[in-house]
């Protein structure tokens, strides 16, 4: 549990290059709230710089994996002149400035859910290149409740399962259980509880394995491609490929599988 002093962003790297990114904001469930907010958009920008970085995990304290936008924040930002417009405004620019700055960080994201994740909450989840969640976990998009409807988590959630899902989710704000979530392509899989951590751990270490560099240009050329039409997307994957294959990673993965041994990556 966490206390008080404690950052509400734990940060610890191990000899693998696996960051774990932890909320720890319990006493809010770990809301997106102004400071959680400033403190991923930095830890992002500088795990993307860091080249003992080679994946990041997303976990969090406490029964709550993530409640989405700070509500008593925003609230009480109606008390200034404007209604509250300006700083509605801002608060919704740095989280879509989080959510872009998962995808355009060269290391791959896999979020680790336990708990609920709730609107923008479920949208960080969507936002992750990869997410492994407890089988408890539960998730939704609950703003029809309250009267606002969750527009923002809207745009990474129907980027990650088909639209008739994605629409149930936003119409009706109903709980979504991890098994499902799985099903509909929310999440990669759901494990049980207990085993969790275990299952993320190893998967982020068979990927922090790899030549970073190749990590790197593929995450990039992925959501690239996704938005272009299909003769777009194969004429860029395909300038990808030529400049991928002329890195010395490529020459040395595909020198070592011939010559069956273990590749040396230089990251480059």
């Amino acid at each position: 549990m966490s206390n008080p002093g404690d950052p509400i962003l734990l940060h610890d790297l191990d000899r693998a290059g696996i960051l774990r990114l932890t909320l720890n904001d319990v006493p809010r469930r770990n809301a997106l709230s102004e400071e959680m907010l400033e403190a991923l958009a930095k830890a992002l920008s500088q795990a993307g710089d860091d080249p003992a970085v080679r994946v990041i995990v997303l976990a969090a304290m406490g029964p709550a994996f993530c409640a989405g936008h700070d509500l008593k924040q925003l609230t009480a930002a109606r008390d200034a002149t404007d209604g509250g417009r300006a700083y509605f405004a801002r608060i919704m620019a740095l989280c879509s400035g989080v959510m872009q700055a998962i995808l355009a960080c060269p290391r791959p994201v896999i979020a680790e859910v336990t708990g609920v994740a709730t609107a923008a909450g479920c949208q960080l989840v969507a936002s992750c290149d990869l997410a492994i969640a407890a089988d408890d976990a539960r998730f939704s998009t609950p703003g029809v409740h309250i009267g606002l409807f969750c527009s923002t988590p809207m745009v990474a959630l129907s980027r990650n399962v088909a639209p008739k899902h994605a629409m149930e989710m936003l119409l009706t704000g109903d709980m979504t259980p991890a098994a499902r979530a799985a099903e509909i392509g929310l999440i990669n899989r759901a494990v049980p509880a207990a085993d969790l951590r275990g299952a993320v751990m190893e998967m982020a270490a068979r990927i922090a394995s790899k030549s970073g560099m190749t990590l790197a240009t593929g995450k990039r050329a992925f959501y690239e491609q996704r938005e272009m039409p299909l003769a777009q997307a194969y004429d860029h994957a395909s300038q990808v490929m030529v400049r991928n294959m002329l890195a010395r990673d490529a020459q040395e993965g595909i020198g070592a599988f011939i010559e069956k041994r273990a590749p040396e990556w230089q990251d480059r």
